[in-house]
């Protein structure tokens, strides 16, 4: 199933929704993580003899304690669990959330996970955006990300259909310099669901070719790339 991101531009941006399914095997890799890290703390604390000192349990169990929130904070929305997975946190805006997001998320993290997580499961299954506590307190989702898609994407733009029409003309103004900001941008956005460089990037290729198009962002962009690529290969030939 997919789910539509408004962003602040009022564009719809259509991302996989991570499966309950998936979001458990996230957890419980995450899981194992912290309780091996814990048998090892454990482990050592009984070798050394550190077991009664109260300051040295805290800041050996401290990584444990905070683990899934500087994870996400540290690695863009992912933890180690989440990453094996390819999920990510994001905002509901298709940015990145804040740290404050982070920060609600892991405090109502323990309420979510309470009953063997069926509080969170209930509320993911039941909220149109897959929304567990945490993400409805701070405004974001967990996505499914389709990184292969989307470089595939990009690399397919370089060969082109020998009936392929172009669109803008105008295109054929643009630097090598340019061409290749657009295909950064495109890039961010499939290796990290950040839209935001595909709006600016958007923009200021309308407005230097002072064009109008109805076509949403990315499908403007690609359009811009393929036209590019068309006139490109007409003067080499």
């Amino acid at each position: 199933m997919q789910i539509s991101i408004q962003t602040a531009q009022n564009v719809t941006i259509e991302h996989d929704k991570a499966g309950v399914g998936n979001r458990i095997l996230a957890f419980l890799i995450d899981a194992a993580i912290i309780t091996l890290y814990s048998i090892g703390v454990n482990y050592v604390m009984d070798i050394v003899g550190w077991f009664d000192s109260v300051w040295m349990n805290i800041l050996l169990y401290f990584p444990a304690f905070f683990y899934d929130l500087y994870m996400e904070i540290l690695n863009n929305g992912r933890s180690i669990g989440k990453q094996a997975m390819g999920l990510r946190v994001v905002r509901l805006d298709g940015s990145s959330p804040t740290i404050g997001g982070y920060i609600l998320r892991w405090i109502l993290r323990p309420i979510d996970v309470w009953l063997s997580g069926a509080i969170a499961i209930i509320c993911i299954a039941l909220t149109e955006n897959g929304q567990r506590l945490g993400d409805l307190a701070a405004g974001t989702t967990v996505v499914k990300l389709r990184k292969t898609e989307k470089v595939s994407r990009l690399q397919l733009v370089e060969k082109m259909e020998e009936d392929y029409e172009p669109v803008f003309p105008e295109v054929k103004i643009l630097t090598d310099q340019e061409i290749n900001l657009i295909k950064e941008a495109l890039r961010m956005q499939a290796d990290h669901t950040n839209s935001k460089p595909v709006m600016l990037m958007t923009e200021k290729v309308k407005e230097k070719l002072e064009i109008e198009s109805e076509l949403r962002p990315t499908q403007f962009l690609y359009t811009i790339l393929r036209d590019h690529t068309y006139y490109t290969t007409r003067e080499q030939s």
